[in-house]
């Protein structure tokens, strides 16, 4: 048999997909092909201005049906929402290249119950290296910082912040929360500035951290615009991709292929493989492979909630349409046994005059699942999130609420806030009435995750082990978030880079 064109097939170029592309075509002698269904552009001069300035979000993009930069998904939140936009970034670089640049690490506790389900490889110490070798941190050099690697990290300074900031920080502190110049410290807790990765306010992607680095390479293959539409398999072995490019299907073999098409890619190409709960396969007329029934399950995200003021009448509005997200709070809930399960964050909108609070529940009990919809790869796959479908994130989420607009009250916002605008009085009368209002507003934080779970092959629920390594299919690797046991208490781009480094130097071992 004649040999194979590649070594590897890394199929979506996003946080992880980039990060693990570039570390395997180190090796001059291992050939890479990476295959992003977005476009692709060479440097940071050739980006368009809503991907390469941090003030265009997803979350923009995603109401831009014009957009070639976003995948336009849709999500059930919740019975009372059933269209909430889900903003995926489709482009080297993935959602790192269209997201909010919060470069929030997640905390060791979450490390300590991925171990806790069979994954004693990802450990906090054992991922710290990994944590350090991805960043340069701009502010702050210690045993947990990296100040060399591929990704910029910055934090605003005191005299860079918007009242609104700073009144925040000073609603914060009153209130009993202490502060910290670094929430990336693994003892963090309390109100300061974010990480970001946005030095001069360019959005610091894995396409401009990392994939710049391997561009020049000889063995590396970057094939834009081609949307993977299967994993070829070979008596339970993957043998190569099947993508469409410019009207063509293209098959493409390798000796090894990785899936680092996110928490919503990744799982749905496993169903279109055969990979997947039979069930569902069988009734989209696909045969079955492998009956693998936590291929799309335990879905888990951060829900968020905004509470919103108008502006004071003499108040004068930046420039800028939605403001940075410059300084958050992150605490743990009254009586909660979790540390660091919620966050909190400021922010502004220009043309509405107005301003918001808001509130993220970081560790929710609630999880949804991703379902497919037909055996076509072009259409979405259904993805229920059921946000807030558990008591206890409820009670958390009201909790906030009530803090935020205690927050508003205090005397730094005068001259700052109005009136509360959501929720309304009526809204705040009985428990019932806010957790009506908290299931019609509650979005996601835009940090799917958690699939394709890692854990031993006893696990049923589990898809890889602790590796990547799908079950019961050689030569198959996920190295991206869908990966992860559960949605960590961070933002999830640092989270899905470090995956991308540490899949990677299993590969290479």
């Amino acid at each position: 048999m004649a040999k194979p064109k590649y070594d590897v097939i890394v199929v979506g170029a996003g946080s992880a997909g980039a990060a693990l592309a570039t570390r395997l075509s180190e090796d001059p002698s291992r050939r890479v092909l990476l295959i992003e269904a977005g476009h692709d552009y060479p440097n940071i001069d050739a980006l368009p201005d809503e991907i390469r300035q941090g003030h265009a979000t997803g979350a923009d993009m995603a109401l831009d049906p014009e957009s070639d930069h976003n995948w336009g998904l849709t999500a059930k939140a919740t019975p009372f929402y059933k269209d909430m936009p889900v903003p995926r970034g489709k482009i080297t670089g993935g959602t790192s290249a269209i997201n909010g640049q919060v470069y929030l690490r997640a905390i060791p506790e979450d490390f300590e119950y991925w171990v806790d389900e069979g994954n004693d490889e990802w450990s906090f110490e054992k991922i710290l290296p990994f944590l350090k070798k991805l960043e340069n941190d701009l502010d702050v050099t210690n045993h947990y910082h990296g100040n060399e690697g591929p990704i910029v990290v910055r934090r605003y300074q005191p005299d860079q912040l918007a009242e609104d900031q700073s009144a925040f920080i000073a609603a914060a502190t009153t209130a009993g929360f202490p502060h910290t110049d670094d929430h990336n410290h693994p003892a963090s807790s309390g109100v300061g500035p974010l990480p970001l990765n946005n030095p001069d306010g360019v959005r610091w992607s894995t396409a401009i951290g990392y994939l710049t680095m391997a561009r020049d390479r000889s063995n590396f293959t970057i094939s834009p615009d081609s949307h993977t539409t299967r994993i070829l398999i070979n008596d339970k072995r993957a043998v190569g991709v099947e993508y469409q490019k410019a009207g063509s299907s293209i098959q493409v073999n390798a000796e090894e292929v990785v899936l680092s098409a996110g928490s919503i890619g990744t799982p749905h190409l496993l169903m279109l493989s055969g990979i997947g709960p039979a069930g569902q396969l069988e009734n989209a007329g696909i045969m079955v492979v492998n009956d693998m029934p936590g291929v799309g399950q335990n879905l888990r995200d951060h829900p968020s909630v905004h509470v919103r003021w108008s502006a004071d009448d003499n108040f004068s509005m930046p420039d800028v349409k939605i403001g940075p997200q410059k300084v958050a709070l992150r605490y743990t809930a009254r009586g909660s046994p979790f540390r660091n399960d919620m966050i909190a964050v400021m922010r502004w909108d220009s043309p509405k005059r107005e301003f918001m609070m808001s509130a993220g529940l970081y560790l929710a009990k609630a999880s949804g699942e991703l379902r497919l919809n037909s055996n076509n790869p072009f259409q979405q796959p259904a993805l229920d999130y059921r946000l807030l479908n558990h008591p206890y994130d409820l009670s958390r989420m009201r909790d906030a609420v009530h803090m935020h607009i205690e927050f508003g009250r205090h005397a730094a916002f005068h001259g700052i806030l109005k009136d509360l605008i959501d929720p309304l009085k009526p809204d705040l009368e009985s428990d019932e009435s806010l957790y009506n209002w908290m299931l019609r507003r509650v979005s996601t934080m835009h940090h799917i995750s958690c699939t394709a779970k890692m854990g031993s092959q006893e696990d049923t629920m589990s898809v890889v082990n602790q590796y990547g390594r799908v079950h019961g299919i050689e030569g198959l690797t996920i190295a991206d978030i869908s990966i992860m046991p559960d949605c960590p208490r961070a933002n999830t781009n640092s989270p899905a880079i470090m995956i991308g480094e540490r899949i990677a130097s299993f590969m290479m071992a």
